[in-house]
């Protein structure tokens, strides 16, 4: 699943490697894995790594939040 139309994508091997890491993961931690690959995107990278886990954008974003509350 290739996703590499843009500068800020991963080629094929490390997004296989990460689509298997995220398999691996429970619910909690696999919004936030996606949240932090999205956040290390920048714009964009939220579509880019729904678009890749196979999860919506709002599930993404809601990683982010989770994230930034721990953080605070």
């Amino acid at each position: 699943m290739y996703l590499g139309k843009n500068t800020m994508s991963y080629t094929p091997d490390h997004e296989e490697s990460m689509i298997l890491f995220f398999d691996n993961l429970d619910e909690k931690n696999k919004r936030y894995y996606a949240a932090v690959e999205a956040e290390k995107l920048g714009h964009g990278g939220i579509v880019y790594i729904a678009q890749l886990f196979g999860i919506t954008e709002k599930t993404v974003r809601k990683g982010i939040k989770e994230l930034g509350k721990k953080n605070s």
